[in-house]
């Protein structure tokens, strides 16, 4: 929607891991050459931490769009990864696509070996990525090692990427993992973006479509974005996706600390919001300002009732604005 108004290819801060964004920060440049590396062994575990949102997921793909002779590397991606033993075995082979409902454990194990000894015959390398690694129970990295041990014709025939959150680190740490720990070629953690490595990155993805300075970006803004989001990559996207709506919608030009700092304040407002509608608990209920302290229970709760109504009536009508801008914009740009 944003795109058009500022003349933009497309968007610049989508969530989806794409490649084609990759920002070499310092903290990823090293965890690059690190997987590189640990690529470039064909064997074993390459593990990558992080945060959430720190760019795990995009630096993976970034290394496989790298590699020369791509055609010559089948890759499959685990997402779900809370499963058992068998049950990973059964996603493995889905995910290579291959046979896998009702199956047993012997003969998954078999049909994955020879499809891995089929593509080695070929002179392709098989990988497997695994997101959420930190989800995996004890018996499921075990299976997963025992799948990194095939081997055909003094090769390797599967080669493993753990992602995972930081925790991840100290699950590998645990004695029972030792043999898992010695399989692992090349591993990183993610750190955040410093503050001027989020203006370059926010300027990064802007120019990669196209950006003319407009919106231009103030120097309290690049901060102030900063400072919100810590420099975790996904959260300065979300923030900066919702900081072009608005200059859309308000027809602003220029990004300053003020735009900021409403941006992120609703973004907070929303969080809050999704938080107190979680289940309700029994609480000690304060006395509301206005009432009198004798009040009774019953009074206050519906004091706070009629109080929340009137902040749902203000959201509402928030809202209901800010559609009515999208709309008159929208028939706006079809009349052009």
């Amino acid at each position: 929607m944003y795109e058009s108004y500022y003349k933009l290819s497309g968007k610049p801060f989508q969530l989806t891991p794409d490649p084609f964004f990759f920002y070499g920060s310092s903290t990823h440049k090293r965890a690059l050459a690190y997987l590189k590396y640990g690529l470039s062994q064909g064997e074993g575990f390459i593990v990558v931490t992080g945060d959430v949102g720190t760019g795990k997921s995009t630096l993976v793909r970034t290394l496989f769009d790298s590699l020369d002779g791509k055609d010559d590397v089948v890759a499959a991606e685990l997402i779900n990864t809370q499963l058992d033993s068998i049950e990973i075995l059964r996603m493995v082979a889905a995910s290579f696509g291959l046979a896998h409902k009702d199956n047993e454990k012997a003969s998954l194990i078999k049909n994955l070996e020879n499809y891995f000894t089929a593509r080695s015959q070929e002179g392709k390398r098989c990988m497997l990525v695994v997101d959420e690694a930190q989800n995996l129970p004890f018996e499921t990295i075990e299976e997963l090692r025992m799948l990194s041990n095939m081997v055909y014709d003094g090769r390797t025939l599967l080669q493993i990427f753990l992602l995972g959150q930081s925790e991840f680190r100290e699950n590998l740490r645990a004695p029972n993992l030792e043999q898992v720990r010695q399989r692992v070629t090349a591993s990183y953690h993610l750190s955040h973006l410093d503050g001027e490595e989020t203006q370059s990155y926010i300027e990064h993805r802007l120019s990669k479509v196209g950006w003319d300075n407009n919106p231009a970006f103030t120097a309290e803004a690049f901060q102030l974005i900063y400072d919100f989001s810590s420099g975790v990559p996904r959260i300065i996207n979300s923030t900066c996706d919702r900081l072009l709506l608005y200059g859309f919608l308000e027809e602003k030009n220029r990004i300053d600390g003020e735009i900021v700092k409403l941006v992120t304040e609703e973004i907070n407002d929303e969080n809050d919001a999704g938080k107190d509608s979680g289940p309700v608990q029994q609480t000690t209920m304060m006395q509301p300002q206005g009432l009198p302290s004798d009040a009774s229970p019953m009074d206050v709760r519906v004091h706070t009732l009629e109080k929340e109504m009137d902040d749902l009536k203000k959201r509402f009508r928030k809202e209901r604005d800010f559609m009515r801008k999208i709309i008159a914009i929208s028939l706006n740009f079809e009349d052009d």
